[in-house]
C-alpha cells in the first residue's frame, strides 16, 4: 500500500513541529521463496524502477507509445500479471512495498516473457509525486487496500483528499481511477470522499455509487475468499 500524511501539524513554543507521516501500510517480515528471491535479485534490475530514476519518460521506459495503467498495492501480483498478459498492447506499472510480492510478480513476469510491465518497490505517494509525469496515465487501479476498520485508524486509509489530488495530477483527461474493496464501510468512505473530490466524475448509473464488477478486472484469490465468507465486493470507477 502507500503512505498517508497527517495534514494537521502540532505546535510548540518553538513553532510548528514537522508534519508526522502516517503509514497506510505495515511492512511484513518473513522469508522469501527461492522464486521470489530470484525475481527480486535477478529480474528487478531489468524490470524494476526506483525513485532514483527520477521523473520518467514512459515512452523511453517501454520503448513505445501505448495506453498506460498503474496499480497501487498489487499484493502478490496475480491480478496485475493476468492483466499484463491479456493486454500486450497496454503498458503496466505496479507499485508495492512488500518485497515478497515484488519478487513473485517479477519472477512470473520474466518466465512469461512480458515486456509491458515495470515494478516499483516504493511508497506509492512518492512515486505519484516524484516519478510519474503529469497527465501520463490512462488508468490508476487500487484494488482491495487495507480498510483500517477501527475508527482511530481511519486516518491511515489511502483514499483521502490529498491522495486524490496526486491521482488527478497523473491521470490523462478522460482517464479513470478504479477502486475495489470488500469492506462495505470503506466502500462508503470511498464514495463519500470521491463525491467531494474536484474534477472526478462517477461512471456509475445515476443515483448509484458503485458499478457492476467489470469483466476486465481479474477475479483474485482474495476476492474469491471474500465471496466464500459472504463479503460483498464494491467497484468504483471515476473519470477525470
Amino acid at each position: 500500500m502507500i503512505d498517508s500524511t497527517d495534514s494537521t501539524p502540532s505546535s510548540s513554543e518553538q513553532g510548528d513541529a514537522p508534519r508526522r507521516e502516517i503509514k497506510s501500510y505495515v511492512l511484513r517480515g518473513g522469508r522469501m521463496t527461492a522464486a521470489q528471491a530470484r525475481g527480486f535479485e535477478e529480474v528487478f534490475p531489468r524490470l524494476g524502477l526506483t525513485l532514483e530514476h527520477g521523473r520518467l519518460d514512459l515512452n523511453a521506459v517501454f520503448g513505445r507509445e501505448a495506453p498506460r495503467v498503474v496499480e497501487i498495492g498489487f499484493g502478490m501480483g496475480g491480478s496485475l500479471l493476468e492483466q499484463a498478459m491479456a493486454n500486450p498492447n497496454t503498458d503496466f506499472i505496479g507499485i508495492e512495498v512488500h518485497q515478497a510480492g515484488v519478487g513473485k510478480l517479477l519472477d512470473e513476469a520474466d518466465k512469461a516473457g512480458l515486456s509491458n510491465l515495470r515494478v516499483y518497490r516504493e511508497d506509492a505517494l512518492k512515486v505519484l509525486d516524484d516519478a510519474l509525469p503529469e497527465n501520463s496515465i490512462d488508468t490508476l487501479q487500487l484494488f482491495f487496500p487495507d480498510p483500517w476498520p477501527k475508527k482511530k485508524h481511519h486516518k491511515r486509509r489511502i483514499v483521502q483528499p490529498a491522495f486524490l489530488e496526486k491521482v488527478a495530477r497523473v491521470l490523462k483527461s478522460g482517464g479513470t481511477f478504479h477502486m475495489a474493496t470488500d469492506w462495505a464501510p470503506y466502500a462508503e468512505h470511498m464514495a463519500e470522499v470521491m463525491s467531494e473530490a474536484p474534477g472526478f466524475e462517477n461512471t456509475a448509473a445515476p443515483g448509484e455509487s458503485f458499478v457492476p464488477r467489470p469483466a476486465f478486472r481479474p477475479l483474485t484469490k482474495f476476492e474469491q475468499r471474500g465471496e466464500r465468507l459472504g463479503h460483498g465486493v464494491f467497484d468504483l470507477i471515476f473519470r477525470v
